[in-house]
Formats: structure tokens, C-alpha cells, sequence
């Protein structure tokens, strides 16, 4: 097994009043040469957005995107006509492929929302561009992991799907509990970011906001030190 260790604190970070960023990978005026990617996982930036705030509406090509609100919901609304509102315990997948523009803002004007958007390298470019939203029920999948992002040619209809091989998986865990997670294929890697708790994991221990990247292992053992939150993020290292 191979790993790479992401404290809390090594993210890169931008205070612009209405926007507190982090920033797991390169990304705006954060740049990190060993910090580009993990595999085919290329953001993972975790945003405070003030009331009423948000990002006005740019493009994106030729990449996956997953939102998934932690705190509070975001207004979205992009070229392809769809228009809602994401809340915490949802999910968010677009596929950008031959181009898209979107917005997104805070629902509320006086409450801050605090969501991770992700971008995944696509599988191909210049796919049809795609959006999906799905609200997922946590409270009845205490202490596991549950898929909520799959490729398309794997998925049977309980995540959203998106053109690339990895799979999004997110669970709150009790602490004392050990999970077990097995790659669906060997040249697949990890990427672990923990929301909240403390664990153990390839002899690391994690708190929150921290992160580990593993490759060049069949499975992943994790041991829950305190009641947490995680999303493991698997994807192909090439």
C-alpha cells in the first residue's frame, strides 16, 4: 500500500468576505506541484458561503461535477435550463462535457452554507451535458458507507452517475466501529477526507478536515476513535 497524508492545516485557503475557501488541490492563487491531483480526482475544495452569496455564473467543460452541501443549500441554476435548490443530504452531479454555464448561490440571505464541491477528470470528453440530484437517506444506513456517486455502467439506480469510474461513498460512523472498503479495481485509489470525528486508517490517525490518499491496495481498514463523518472518494490512479 502507498499513501499520501493531507492535514487539515496544509490546504490551501482564501478569506474574500463572503467566501472562506480551502483547498485540498491546486486551485485559484493556491498552487502546490505535489498537490495537483489524486488519480482522476483533480478538486475538492471546501466553501463557507455568507447569506445571499454564491458564484455567479461560469463555465465548465470536459469535467464531473459533484456538490455536495454540508450546511444549509445553494440556488442552482445553469444553461441547461435546470433551476433548484440543493439542500444538506443531497446530492449534486453535472456533467460539464462539451460545455456548460451554471450559477450557484446561498439559499439564504442571512445564514451561511458550507458545501465541498468536487471535479473529476471525465471518463471522455465531449459528452451530452447531463444534470442529477438525488436526496439520500442517511439515518437508515447508520454505520456503513453508502455509494452515492457510481460510473454509469455501474450503477444501479441508488447513486447519481457520472461518466468516469469512481465511486463517492459517505457515511457517519459510531465510534468503536471498523469498516472495511474493498477497491472495485486494483489500479483504483482512495481518497479519504473526514467532515468531522477522528479515525485510524494505514497507521494515520485523522481528524477533521484531514485526508489521506491510498493506492496500490485491494482494501482499506478503517477504525472509528470518535463518532465521524467521512467521504471516501474512489477513483482510477491513471
Amino acid at each position: 500500500m502507498r499513501k499520501v497524508v493531507h492535514p487539515s492545516h496544509t490546504r490551501g485557503s482564501a478569506n474574500f468576505g463572503w467566501l472562506e475557501a480551502n483547498y485540498s488541490f491546486s486551485f485559484a492563487n493556491f498552487f502546490n506541484p505535489e498537490r495537483i491531483q489524486f488519480g482522476m480526482l483533480r478538486v475538492l475544495n471546501d466553501d463557507v458561503i455568507a447569506g445571499g452569496m454564491g458564484f455567479g455564473k461560469h463555465p465548465h467543460e470536459n469535467m464531473e461535477i459533484i456538490t455536495i452541501p454540508l450546511e444549509g443549500a445553494l440556488q442552482h441554476k445553469d444553461s441547461m435550463g435546470n433551476e433548484g435548490v440543493i439542500h444538506a443530504g443531497e446530492i449534486q452531479v453535472m456533467s460539464a462535457g462539451t460545455g456548460v454555464e451554471h450559477s450557484e448561490f446561498n439559499a439564504s440571505k442571512s445564514e451561511k452554507a458550507n458545501t465541498l464541491q468536487i471535479w473529476v477528470f471525465a471518463e471522455k470528453d465531449g459528452v451530452q451535458p447531463r444534470y442529477d440530484q438525488r436526496k439520500f437517506n442517511f439515518e437508515n444506513h447508520k454505520n456503513e458507507l453508502v455509494t452515492v456517486v457510481s460510473p454509469k455502467d455501474d450503477n444501479d439506480g441508488d447513486a447519481v452517475w457520472v461518466h468516469q469510474q469512481t465511486y463517492f461513498n459517505l457515511g457517519e460512523i459510531e465510534a468503536g466501529k471498523k469498516i472495511d472498503y474493498k477497491l472495485h479495481n486494483n489500479s483504483h485509489g482512495a481518497y479519504i477526507f473526514l467532515i468531522s470525528g477522528e479515525i485510524e486508517v494505514a497507521d494515520e490517525t485523522l481528524k477533521k478536515r484531514d485526508a489521506i490518499g491510498l493506492w496500490e491496495t485491494e482494501k482499506i481498514d478503517i477504525s472509528i476513535l470518535k463518532d465521524a463523518k467521512i467521504l471516501l472518494i474512489e477513483v482510477p490512479m491513471n
